[in-house]
């Protein structure tokens, strides 16, 4: 399908086989979280489930699925910073919280790098695809933050809690193979066939029994929708309330001079990770 060309970076493509697009489109920053992309995520979530076909597919343009939040837009704001990583958080979890309450199968392909809110983001599908090269990587409390976008709430239900403090605590770095093995995704495939693997998975959904698919979805997450809701709100509490510290600001000045540390074999790849972590 040929696609218009676009400044928006989160756009939404619906196909002629019921599947709905939500794709991350900004690959020069790496699909970075910063407040207009956050605010443009959430409008365009709560677009598709206003109208979600039979099944939506959330992925992302360029070599990273998304390096989270945008570090170059929180550093340097001095006593605002706390309010502006507040008001990403918010608009962030806000699209969470409706790709997490579709009525229909949500499929999430994950190339590159998942790190920070991007985990929270990849890991909200009920059926998630990564490429074996893909990697999944925390990075919060690296510089003096905590978790958002549901991933201290989704990983716990996903690993078990030793697995999912070891990643949230100590960074650690899974490839899409290792993620498959922890049961952080529900498979991992060759890099070259991600997009197709992931469009047939949604197609195939979408072609499916709808009524029954949505009463299955339905039952799997029954109950657990306002729970996650309260979670997100003290996520957002708690990344801003440290954002404001000395401590946060200072790790994540210095994270931005160093060039970050997660080498990935892909300089351009590299630059744009250091700059976006949480």
């Amino acid at each position: 399908m040929s696609l218009p060309v676009s400044t928006e970076p989160v756009r939404i493509v619906r196909r002629t086989d019921g599947v709905v697009e939500l794709r991350l489109d900004d690959p020069g920053r790496g699909n970075a979280l910063d407040l207009r992309t956050a605010q443009a995520l959430r409008d365009r979530a709560v677009e598709v489930a206003a109208d979600p076909g039979g099944a939506v597919l959330l992925r992302a343009t360029g070599g990273n699925f998304c390096v989270g939040g945008d570090l170059r837009a929180f550093v340097g704001r001095g006593a605002e910073t706390g309010t502006y990583v507040h008001a990403v958080a918010s608009a962030a979890h806000d699209a969470i919280q409706a790709l997490y309450e579709l009525p229909v199968p949500l499929v999430t392909a994950v190339r590159g790098a998942a790190a920070g809110g991007g985990i929270g983001l990849a890991l909200v599908g009920d059926f998630v695809l990564a490429a074996r090269s893909a990697r999944f990587r925390l990075s919060y409390t690296a510089i003096g933050l905590t978790p958002d976008c549901g991933s201290s709430w989704l990983l716990p239900r996903l690993v078990g809690p030793r697995r999912a403090a070891d990643l949230i605590l100590t960074n650690r770095v899974l490839t899409g193979d290792d993620a498959e093995r922890w049961g952080l995704v529900s498979r991992s495939v060759e890099d070259e066939e991600l997009d197709d693997a992931a469009h047939r998975a949604a197609a195939d959904l979408a072609a499916g029994a709808g009524d029954a698919l949505q009463a299955a979805k339905g039952l799997l997450r029954a109950g657990s929708g306002e729970d996650l809701r309260r979670h997100l709100v003290e996520e957002a509490r708690l990344i801003a309330a440290l954002a404001d510290g000395r401590q946060a600001q200072d790790r994540m000045a210095s994270f931005l001079a160093a060039g970050g540390r997660q080498k990935t074999g892909d300089s351009r790849a590299e630059a744009r990770e250091s700059e976006s972590v949480s």
